[in-house]
């Protein structure tokens, strides 16, 4: 039986290659083509492949197989036989995907379709001497051809949105900082937490809410035809905690941080540039607004013209545009925060931070621009409490009555608290440190009556 099976194969394969020698290239199409159509038609299931790099140079990595690993990779786990590992999110969780030339299962709907990993090795020239083997991956999905619109449509729109979600879940957060019209960035591990934020109960809530919304709220922003993007302004005295509620937003939603340093920025072009490198997904933050740039204020009105000659003339003008840092104006902001080229991408936050959001023109802070005005005052006694429970892990203590009544008269911020709770010793006592900010408070309260008294003094 073997022989003649033997036999028939290299039979074939005879005359398989006599056809592909001798006979025209126009024919040999026609039957090919023909010979596809008629096996179309036995065979009832549907193919689509999907490969791992796109492009007309096949230089991009495709953003559809790439949510086609991640969603595969709970597949994977629990029906591949081979496997790849790979280590995410921070270097403590492995991630888990399908190796070369596997196939795992899946339903949809009642519907059960099939998903296969290979990779296409092209050999290297004889003559070159660089002798690199090209790998091109794919995926390939194969379903029953009476289930092509439901797997069009339905199903692999789920796939790309699971897949997506799953990305970011599993990434490590970056943390981007400009130099010039470029990015840098290293990898964002921030600690805080909104548990762990010292401020209002109320308040914290009521940010958490906002942002949870917004994040889910993409359908709604394209409905109302606005881009997908809110505006926080946080202000209030130094100490207060607004860098650390951004990075308390940033682990919340997951979402990575660019850092914006204007003073570095050339001009608007370049700054425009900066914006349509951001990724969805992230928070674009400009510390310190006010002290940035030249911001503050009304905008200035121009100067006379006799003037201006007189000072052109001395060169006065010559040598502050030469000393000129940056040529960023806020007409070239405000279109950073709200114009047409801020609809590039979407899901992002646009947080500025400030000590004295008087000083700041109207039409930066405006509702649309800057959605949600957040001041992070003076500490309070929910503050305070919630500060004890992570340095001192207490929740309580005789000693809390008094530090309420001293809060409520003098004013302190948080940072100021927490340095008095900062532990000292592995061995101290927390009551040390709570007297330790009791005797400051009393001081900060004496000095504030020295204070009021020297100004009623002066009147």
């Amino acid at each position: 039986m073997f022989a003649q099976l033997g036999s028939i194969i290299a039979s074939m394969m005879f005359f398989w290659a006599i056809f592909q020698q001798y006979f025209p290239y126009q024919l040999r199409n026609q039957i090919e083509k023909y010979s596809q159509k008629l096996a179309t038609l036995i065979y009832p299931y549907i193919q689509i492949t999907f490969h791992e790099f796109t492009g007309e140079q096949k230089l991009m990595r495709s953003e559809a197989y790439s949510s086609i690993e991640n969603y595969l990779s709970t597949k994977a786990s629990t029906q591949a036989k081979r496997l790849k590992g790979d280590i995410a999110k921070n270097n403590q969780s492995l991630v888990l995907s399908m190796d070369d030339h596997e196939e795992v299962s899946d339903e949809f709907n009642g519907v059960k379709l099939w998903w296969a990993s290979g990779k296409n090795v092209s050999k290297p020239n004889s003559f070159s001497l660089h002798h690199n083997i090209d790998e091109k991956r794919y995926y390939k999905l194969t379903f029953h051809k009476v289930n092509r619109d439901l797997i069009l449509g339905s199903y692999l729109s789920f796939v790309l949105k699971e897949g997506k979600a799953i990305k970011v879940k599993n990434r490590q957060r970056k943390l981007y900082t400009n130099s010039g019209s470029y990015w840098s960035h290293v990898v964002f591990e921030h600690p805080s937490t909104f548990e762990t934020l010292a401020m209002d109960l109320e308040k914290k809530k009521m940010i958490i809410d906002d942002l949870i919304t917004f994040s889910k709220a993409g359908e709604f922003y394209g409905r109302i035809g606005r881009a997908w993007k809110r505006g926080y302004l946080l202000y209030g005295p130094p100490g207060t905690g607004k860098s650390t509620m951004i990075a308390a937003m940033a682990n919340l939603l997951g979402y990575d941080l660019y850092d914006l340093e204007l003073t570095a920025v050339k001009d608007n072009t370049e700054l425009r540039k900066l914006l349509i490198e951001t990724s969805s997904k992230s928070i674009i933050v400009i510390e310190d607004i006010d002290c940035s740039l030249d911001l503050t204020g009304q905008r200035t009105k121009k100067k006379a013209k006799k003037d201006e000659e007189v000072e052109r003339k001395s060169g006065v003008v010559m040598e502050e545009r030469e000393g000129r840092m940056s040529q960023v104006t806020l007409s070239g902001l405000l279109n950073f925060i709200d114009g047409l080229w801020s609809a590039c991408g979407g899901e992002r936050l646009i947080v500025f931070t400030t000590n004295y959001v008087e000083k700041l023109d109207p039409a930066l802070v405006r509702k649309g621009r800057m959605d949600k005005h957040i001041e992070l005052s003076y500490c309070g006694f929910e503050a305070f409490k919630m500060l004890a429970k992570n340095y001192l892990n207490i929740e309580s203590h005789y000693l809390f009555d008094t530090i309420c009544e001293l809060l409520e008269e003098v004013e302190i911020t948080p940072a100021d608290v927490a340095e008095h709770l900062m532990p000292k010793s592995s061995s101290g006592d927390v009551q040390v440190y709570l007297k330790s900010l009791i005797h400051a408070l009393e001081l900060a309260k004496e000095g504030a009556k020295v204070i009021s008294v020297e100004d009623a003094k002066k009147l």
